[in-house]
């Protein structure tokens, strides 16, 4: 084999290995949820990569360095230059080849952080880049567990980190309850970004029936929508411990949406609904005997025992939620989120509903509930969301707490009048609502600084 026809064997190794390479670390951003283009540029990629477990710095390095290696080659191969000149372009190449090597290794030792996979993965990374970016990248089983800011977990854990910070952990300790770290959820609108919430920032404990208030286009339905992973906002959601979206696939069976529309078969019985949603949304280990005892315990829990071979189309309009509850509480979910559940029902019957779903609560899971009709069970709930939308039509947290608090902190006697504090004029409210998120987030930064 000649000189000319090795170089063509080299060239072409090294084409296929840039395509593997960036194949592989295009899946892997794509997994980490980062812009995947820079995949494509040498260098540039492990800029990218790096960003994942906070070594930007490295990645800064990886750039130069490679800058150096690729400008000497040029130099070396494209101008005439001495036999002397050219050895010690060869070994300023060498030089910047393996200080770069190092760095990358830097990178990926991080990323295995992330991905929480064993130390020989560098090595094998260090050997052949492009088939161990593959694996990373299409291996199902390769997830980033933790995400984001693994440099920032002293700080979330201290309390000390910034309110926009998205953090790589739990930032409760104990792993227990719903932690919300939104940073933004947007829209494309005629080419243009529009914020539909921003800064998000909240922990809710096990155990809790929790209200979520805010007036028209405040973004309540936006945030169930971005908590229970439907439509996915920049955000880290945590569920006891784990990232919801990072885990979507096992984590939407521990959660449970009932929307205000029912969507019932009315010509079925109320067990056989039971019973075919335990079929759907059960393990399917799980036995015969096993559905039934559950499907007989969720109807214990919402009294539909004494009525279950009655048909659905017979029932009392409260009757119908529960069942439709029912169907979502089959799989025992841990987070337990109703649009609207009261909706159409009188004062007594809404306030059975909810008593029911203060005992689901009580169970140790979360509730989350919208109403529009708060004040006649607003002393069942443990904890009050206040949505507001700011001057620049933004959803933005207006306040967090109990609902005595939020009558304290807005002033007012009532959740209705809560609303009627932040809503603008047009909608008959006072138009305060920037007052009151920038209120509250000054109280937020105070509670911080004393914890810290």
């Amino acid at each position: 084999m000649n000189t000319e026809t090795l170089k063509t064997v080299v060239f072409v190794m090294d084409v296929i290995g840039w395509i593997l390479t960036s194949i592989g670390i295009w899946m892997i951003l794509s997994k980490c949820r980062k812009k995947k283009w820079p995949a494509l540029v040498p260098g540039v990629r492990y800029y990218a990569l790096s960003r994942i477990p906070s070594r930007e710095t490295d990645g800064i390095l990886v750039m130069v360095f490679e800058a150096i290696r690729y400008g000497v080659d040029l130099i070396d191969e494209f101008m005439k230059v001495s036999k002397e000149a050219s050895f010690f372009l060869s070994v300023a190449i060498i030089i910047a080849a393996l200080l770069s090597l190092v760095y990358k290794l830097r990178i990926v030792a991080g990323l295995a952080r992330v991905f929480e996979m064993k130390g020989r993965w560098i090595l094998f990374w260090g050997l052949n880049s492009a088939i161990t970016a593959l694996i990373w990248g299409f291996g199902r089983k390769y997830k980033p567990v933790t995400m984001y800011r693994l440099a920032d977990e002293e700080a979330v854990l201290a309390g000390t980190a910034p309110s926009n910070a998205m953090s790589a952990v739990d930032p409760d300790k104990s792993g227990k309850g719903l932690v919300i770290r939104l940073k933004e959820r947007t829209v494309r609108s005629n080419h243009k970004k529009r914020w539909l919430l921003k800064d998000i920032n909240l922990t809710i404990p096990n155990g809790s029936l929790v209200l979520l208030l805010g007036g028209s286009g405040a973004g309540k339905t936006t945030l169930v929508n971005a908590v229970i992973g439907y439509e996915k906002a920049k955000a880290d959601i945590y569920l006891n411990g784990v990232n919801i979206y990072d885990h979507y696939d096992e984590m939407k069976y521990k959660i449970g949406f009932v929307p205000q529309q029912d969507l019932l078969r009315y010509n079925d019985t109320v067990i056989s609904t039971l019973n075919d949603a335990a079929k759907m949304r059960l393990p399917k280990t799980m036995t015969r005997a096993q559905r039934k005892e559950r499907v007989n315990q969720v109807m214990d829990v919402l009294g539909l025992t004494a009525g279950k071979a009655g048909l659905v189309s017979k029932k009392s309009g409260g009757m119908k939620k529960r069942i439709s509850i029912g169907m979502e509480l089959i799989s025992d979910p841990d987070l337990f989120v109703l649009d609207e559940p009261d909706s159409g029902l009188d004062g007594v019957i809404a306030r059975e509903l909810f008593e029911k779903l203060r005992d689901v609560a009580d169970s140790g899971k979360i509730v989350m509930v919208i109403t529009h009709t708060p004040d006649r069970v607003a002393d069942m709930f443990d904890k009050v969301i206040v949505l507001a939308r700011d001057s620049g039509r933004c959803g933005r947290l207006a306040f967090y707490g109990s609902p005595q608090e939020a009558r304290s902190f807005f002033e007012k006697d009532t959740m209705e009048e809560v609303v009627m504090r932040i809503n603008s004029k047009d909608q008959g409210g006072e138009d305060r609502a920037d007052e009151y998120i920038e209120k509250f987030a000054k109280l937020t930064a105070e509670r911080g600084a004393q914890n810290g």
